[in-house]
Order: structure tokens, then C-alpha cells, then sequence
């Protein structure tokens, strides 16, 4: 552990098309876009590029694959522009870059995304080689957006989970995340990875989704099944830390038994410009205070204050500051 250094992301690639509408449409029915923008999107690409404007002062390293176009070649570039080793990024052209049209509506941030999975459906175990890398983590995500990196394994359950396992035991740690996908397969795809992960973080609707355990209701967030929902990832076989985010702030749970919360920043209304990206941005937050080996309180801290400087942008990064301005916002703003 201490003679390795930095975080190898890989999973999704994504170029997000982001178009800032004045509302939400009812079906069949027309509204303005009034903005539209590109940006970064899927997991490893913004929780790259969140570390490199926070200052992160270790190596970051991107695996995965993009198509031989424009989107693909924004991509590199914006790697080689923030000093992330692009070497395992790899091309094809059986597949254009995997895109999402990110619909934004202008009052509240709140977005739907309309995907098309392009060269990260084609993403497959041997796109991940861990005996080149010297990182400390490797971080897959998102699992229920790559579709043979989801499929079944005949030894291991998934073929993510045999990824991960292979990265173990090449020495990393590893980290997952997951999409909100309105679907039923979150315990199917997600479970039998959990044996070969060691920091888990999710928001609250896929936590209630993977353990069947019903979060947020009407009146708010019920915070015993959230501890339940918690220990059952937990008991599943997650190694290190469960990390649970939600619009109140963020919550870790380890094998001590001790819950650790952070509330989020108290952000106003009109520093909102997008919602896109701050789940990614929390993550990115907590694996900067989990390398420099800071208190679990420190992960969160920097995760909530990460997520509402993401908030002052439409597109999953653009808000992104370094660390001591990041942390700044909490400060100002305070926290819930």
C-alpha cells in the first residue's frame, strides 16, 4: 500500500451534451432550450478531472475506451491537458464515443439524461491490464452503464467483479460506483461485486435499490434503513468503508460499527446552475481524503464541498475549484 501512489479510473467515457431548458415537458408537449454546452461525463473521466482541479498531488490514470471521432479526441486532449496518463485509454472503430444528452432545467439544476452507450458497450475485461500500473486504487464505474463489464462470469458472478478481483490482487485497492438506473437489476449486477471492493459509494436511491431497503419516503430519508441498507453492502462483502451520499450530506459506515456524517453545504438557490456531475464530485472528494490517509470525517467533508462547488456549473466538472476554494464554499455557506 505505502509504496503505491495515485488512482486508476476506469468504466465510462462520455461526452455530455448538456441543453439548459425553462421546464420540464409533459409528453408530447414542446419546451425552450435556452443554453447548450459539452462536457465531461461518466465516472472515471469526471472523478479524474475533479481530483486534477482539486490539486490532487499523485498520479491519475485513465483505462477505458473511446471511438476513433471528435468526441474521442476531446477526450484525450482534455487528459493530456490535466496531465492524466491517457496510455490505457484505448480507441476503436466499431463504436462512435459513447454521448448523453443532458436536459437541465434552468430553476432548480435538476437533470435527465438521454444516453447512447457507443465504444463503452464494447469496454470488456481485457481493456484492464493492472500489471503496468504503480496506482493505490482503482476505481470502476459506473456498473449498470457497461454492458459486458455487467454481463455475467461464470466464476465470479460478473464480469466486474472479475475485474476487480484481478485488481486486488495485483495490489490495488479498489472503488466502485453505480448509475441510477430505474430498473431491477441493481442486485444482480452490483452484489457480486461487492466481494472484491473496498470503498463502495453510492447516492441513497441505489443503495435502497441494490438491498431492497425503501431510503428516501415522503417525509424525508429514513436513516434506519439507511444504516440498514449500509450494513447489508457491507455484510455482502465491501472490505473497507460503505459511503452513502444524499442531498443532506454523506454518511460512512465500516466494519467497527461507527457511522461517521457530514451535512452538505447550505448552497442558495441562485449559486445553482446544474446538478449534473456532484454525485461524481462527492466521489471524487472522498478518494482524495482516503490517499492522503485523512480521518473519514475529512473524506466527507471534502465530498459535500466538492459536490457544491460542482453545482455552480450546467456541465459535471466546469464548477470544479482547487481543494482550499472547494472548501471555502462549506465555509461560507455552512452546512446544514
Amino acid at each position: 500500500m505505502n509504496t503505491r501512489s495515485g488512482i486508476l479510473a476506469g468504466g465510462n467515457w462520455i461526452i455530455d451534451h448538456v441543453k439548459i431548458i425553462d421546464t420540464w415537458p409533459a409528453q408530447d408537449t414542446l419546451v425552450n432550450i435556452l443554453a447548450t454546452t459539452h462536457g465531461t461525463g461518466g465516472s472515471p473521466y469526471n472523478i479524474l478531472i475533479d481530483l486534477a482541479k482539486l490539486g490532487a498531488r499523485f498520479p491519475l490514470a485513465a483505462v477505458g475506451l473511446v471511438g476513433q471521432d471528435g468526441d474521442g479526441q476531446i477526450i484525450l486532449e482534455d487528459c493530456a491537458r490535466h496531465k492524466i496518463d491517457a496510455s490505457a485509454l484505448q480507441t476503436t472503430n466499431k463504436a462512435p464515443t459513447s454521448y448523453t444528452d443532458v436536459m437541465t432545467v434552468q430553476s432548480n439544476g435538476r437533470r435527465t439524461f438521454f444516453h447512447a452507450r457507443g465504444a463503452n458497450a464494447l469496454l470488456d475485461s481485457p481493456h484492464f491490464d493492472f500489471s503496468k500500473t504503480s496506482a493505490r486504487l482503482f476505481h470502476l464505474g459506473y456498473l449498470l452503464l457497461l454492458d459486458k463489464i455487467d454481463s455475467p462470469h461464470p466464476q465470479y458472478g460478473t464480469v466486474a467483479a472479475e475485474v476487480l478481483a484481478r485488481a486486488q490482487a495485483a495490489g490495488l485497492k479498489t472503488s466502485i460506483d453505480v448509475v441510477s438506473e430505474d430498473s431491477d437489476r441493481f442486485a444482480r449486477v452490483v452484489l457480486p461485486t461487492l466481494k472484491h471492493v473496498d470503498i463502495c459509494v453510492m447516492n441513497e436511491f441505489e443503495a435502497g435499490r441494490v438491498t431492497g431497503q425503501h431510503i428516501r419516503t415522503e417525509s424525508g430519508l429514513d436513516r434506519a434503513a439507511l444504516r440498514a441498507a449500509m450494513q447489508q453492502l457491507l455484510a455482502a462483502g465491501v472490505r473497507e468503508h460503505v459511503i452513502v451520499h444524499f442531498p443532506e450530506g454523506g454518511v460512512a459506515l465500516g466494519h467497527d460499527g461507527q457511522l461517521h456524517e457530514h451535512p452538505s453545504v447550505k448552497i442558495p438557490d441562485a449559486y445553482i446552475k446544474g446538478a449534473a456531475g456532484a454525485g461524481d464530485a462527492f466521489t471524487a472528494g472522498v478518494l482524495l481524503g482516503w490517499h492522503e490517509g485523512l480521518p473519514i470525517t475529512d473524506w466527507l467533508r471534502y465530498g459535500v464541498c466538492a459536490a457544491a462547488a460542482n453545482l455552480a456549473d450546467e456541465t459535471c466538472t466546469g464548477g470544479m475549484l482547487p481543494l482550499a476554494q472547494v472548501l471555502e464554499i462549506g465555509m461560507r455557506y455552512g452546512f446544514r
